[in-house]
């Protein structure tokens, strides 16, 4: 009986610790097609110790968004490096028919240029991830012996060496005919990025196999992934760039250029987000309602004054009228935090369209949402989570916390999406998170604990660390074809006052369980 494969899921996500003061997390949206809307919900609670002072007045909405940084591009399209070398519709194939037929115009060959290397550097990535996955799984069944790894190896060590000669080939010939300096620049950048892509990819290939023995086929495979680097290495060196790694130098430039390089590789698959207050226009409207009451109390009063005080001019009517103007500001204060708060609970703060800036398309919705405290209502499934850990349960109720959720919800629109041959592409969000708020009011990252030796009971000192422990559940749900999945990743992360320590993923991401959409009573 054959076995049925799996669903290509329609979200995937990775969470790391970018550097000391951010966190990454890189969301996949991956629409199947088969509906024509795809509606992804993204909830993020922060579970923050009461000493960090972190509430609504001390981290406003205005600055938690002012420390969230977006990016969102298509998703890079997947290929093979024999796919690269072999299918008529990879980028290094469109230059060299280009090249043949004369009819490519200079804007598209410098995007097909820089979709090449944008497909070789997610090769190259997912070559070394695998890597890393073979020398793991060896480690932990004690295992030396891995007749893939070498296969792998050889395979993408060949793959790169075709794609790096047949595109240098194209560009050699490709600056024969008359194109525009800009156009000359951009393709001698592209080609020093893949050049450093094999660079980084190979080397950390080489680092990851690090716990293999230094004996036989693997001195062999590391040597051969190094013989690529060093040539490499040599190229730019001929070439005249300054993008060598320098042992004794601090190798500034060096990491501007691979930094500004994949920048101006990998613009053509970044979208725009056109963004714009969403609360505000209703709470305009609310906030005139709140007037428009406290104006007919004023007016009612007014009227019921000159009913029965026919004198306009008395002590009497005076003091009504003053009782009245009162009595209307504060009733539209009032109705106006009612109506702010009830806004805050149901709509969400901002939203942004994102446009595909080469066609101007809109391609779908993009929502955001912070709540604080009271207004947050944990879902059960979370709290589930978080009771695993001892130290969680005992603390509930007994310990105060603050929790922050920090919701999006992005809804795309299928039919607008660009399709591969392997199906509809996707788009990437990468959201960095910084925690520098968080450090604020932390104490000293250091304590000298007193330590008394039993042998002689001298009394010494030992460094204690002071940390602080911080949760992120993450719930992500995709709503597709009346089908509803839900997951949940709970993290922990460690802190200091000099920022991020670890990352412990304490419960990993649960598979989508898919179910119909619950319809509203």
């Amino acid at each position: 009986m054959s076995q049925v494969p799996a669903p290509t899921p329609l979200l995937q996500n990775r969470l790391d610790v970018h550097d000391r003061k951010q966190l990454e997390l890189k969301l996949e949206y991956l629409p199947s097609g088969a509906d024509d809307e795809t509606r992804y919900l993204v909830e993020t609670y922060f579970f923050l110790p009461a000493s960090l002072n972190i509430d609504a007045e001390t981290y406003p909405r205005a600055a938690f968004y002012a420390d969230i940084h977006n990016y969102v591009r298509f998703k890079t399209p997947v290929m093979t490096l024999a796919e690269v070398l072999t299918v008529d519709s990879s980028p290094l194939a469109r230059l060299e028919a280009g090249l043949r037929t004369g009819l490519v115009g200079e804007s598209e060959l410098v995007y097909q240029v820089k979709l090449l290397s944008c497909i070789f550097r997610g090769t190259l990535r997912r070559f070394a991830n695998c890597v890393d996955e073979r020398c793991e799984g060896m480690a932990r069944a004690g295992d030396v012996t891995c007749a893939q790894l070498e296969v792998d190896v050889r395979a993408a060590q060949d793959g790169v060496r075709r794609v790096l000669e047949r595109f240098r080939v194209w560009a050699r010939s490709a600056n024969r005919f008359r194109l525009q300096e800009k156009t000359r620049a951009s393709i001698r950048l592209v080609d020093e990025y893949m050049s450093l892509t094999v660079e980084q990819f190979f080397r950390k290939a080489v680092a990851d196999m690090n716990s293999l023995p230094r004996t036989g086929v693997y001195i062999e495979l590391r040597k051969e992934l190094m013989d690529e680097v060093l040539r490499e290495e040599r190229y730019r060196k001929d070439n005249q760039l300054r993008s060598v790694i320098s042992p004794t130098g601090d190798n500034e430039e060096y990491i501007h250029r691979i930094g500004f390089l994949k920048k101006f590789c990998m613009n053509i698959l970044f979208l725009s987000a056109r963004r714009a207050s969403n609360r505000q226009g209703w709470e305009e409207v609310l906030f005139a309602l709140a007037a428009g009451v406290a104006m007919a109390f004023a007016t009612a009063v007014a009227l019921w004054a000159q009913k029965h005080d026919a004198t306009q001019a008395s002590l009497n009517f005076f003091l009504i009228m003053v009782v009245g103007y009162m009595m209307k500001d504060r009733i539209k204060e009032g109705m106006r935090r009612i109506f702010s708060q009830l806004a805050a609970r149901h709509l969400y703060d901002r939203k942004s369209r994102i446009m595909d800036p080469v066609t101007g398309r809109c391609l779908g919705t993009c929502e955001e949402k912070v709540d604080y405290g009271s207004a947050v209502k944990v879902p059960e499934a979370v709290a589930t989570l978080r009771s695993r850990d001892d130290f969680i349960t005992v603390s509930q109720g007994e310990l105060s916390e603050t929790v922050i959720r920090y919701q999006k919800q992005v809804v795309l629109d299928a039919e607008l999406l660009p399709r591969t041959e392997r199906g509809l592409s996707g788009i990437t969000d990468i959201i960095r998170i910084n925690v520098e708020r968080f450090l604020r009011d932390m104490d000293e990252p250091e304590y000298a604990l007193e330590y008394v030796d039993l042998e002689d009971f001298s009394v010494g000192r030992v460094r204690g660390a002071k940390s602080y422990q911080v949760d992120l559940a993450f719930r992500f749900i995709v709503e597709e074809s009346d089908q509803e999945r839900e997951s949940l990743q709970l993290v922990r992360l460690v802190l200091d006052r000099n920022g991020i320590k670890r990352m412990l993923r304490l419960c990993p991401e649960q598979p989508p369980q898919p179910e119909p959409i619950r319809s509203a009573a």
